[in-house]
């Protein structure tokens, strides 16, 4: 049996990361539309608000909040969001360690 590409969006949308992303606030245009929920997820935008909750410490990196379905403006976005991910974790790791050495 073949899945198909709604299918399988379905499947993303009901996922764990999913269901935690969407505690931080609505996801689309607020009325459930699968697509629009999805298109949120994969411009970049609304996940670097959620890391923004997570590090409120400003960058000086701005996030393209009109996508407008350009591929080069969502890998931009998903690389500050991958950069900001990182420096977060490497700053809990060095106040860990600084922790643990005391």
């Amino acid at each position: 049996m073949e899945v198909t590409i709604s299918e399988l969006m379905e499947l993303f949308l009901q996922s764990p990361l999913v269901t935690w992303v969407k505690t931080f606030g609505p996801l689309g245009n607020g009325n459930e539309d699968k697509l629009s929920m999805y298109m949120d997820l994969v411009d970049g935008v609304f996940l670097n608000k959620i890391m923004l909750q997570i590090d409120p410490r400003p960058t000086n990196q701005r996030v393209n909040k009109h996508i407008n379905n350009d591929v080069n403006l969502r890998v931009q976005n998903l690389t500050i969001l991958v950069r900001n991910i990182k420096t977060y974790y490497q700053v809990c790791l060095l106040l860990s360690a600084l922790i643990g050495a005391l």
